[in-house]
């Protein structure tokens, strides 16, 4: 195995108190706060559509899905709340974020198996957990976050 399989780029951003990171190669950007459209009828976690250069993508709360506090932020750390874009198989989603941390490098060896309970988000949604001097890194698995059922419902509210 040479150096670069045994190495994972996350994004790293933090939602409530918790820190997590996602493989770099899902996230397509970052974007600020902007208008969100609500969308009727959809699913409580949906906060609705977001124009992206004339793409609309779908907003997921994970507040919501997971019934998360927001973090409680200063207000130059509120500057850093957005939008990560997300791409699932071809679908992009926009995840509500209170704050983004930065790109990190970690070893994968460093990967541990999350531990059966862990506040807000559920093991089934974690791949690991990296333990850094900061605390803990979880590393969620985007493609559990959403079953196929799901994805296919918010898809079609693009249309």
């Amino acid at each position: 195995m040479n150096e670069r399989d045994s190495q994972l780029q996350l994004v790293t951003f933090q939602i409530s108190e918790e820190f997590y990171g996602i493989d770099i190669m899902d996230v397509k950007e970052i974007v600020r706060v902007q208008d969100v459209r609500s969308i009727p009828n959809a699913p409580g976690y949906v906060e609705g559509l977001f124009n992206l250069r004339g793409e609309i993508i779908p907003i997921i709360s994970l507040h919501k899905r997971f019934h998360l506090k927001k973090a409680v932020l200063g207000e130059e750390e509120d500057l850093l709340s957005g939008f990560i874009i997300i791409d699932i198989d071809g679908m992009k989603l926009g995840v509500i974020i209170d704050r983004v941390e930065r790109v990190v490098t970690i070893e994968a060896a460093d990967i541990q198996p999350p531990p059966k309970m862990i506040s807000g988000i559920g093991s089934e949604y974690i791949q690991g957990v990296v333990n850094r001097e900061e605390g803990y890194l979880i590393l969620l698995d985007i493609r559990k976050l959403f079953s196929a059922k799901e994805l296919k419902k918010i898809s079609e509210m693009r249309a």
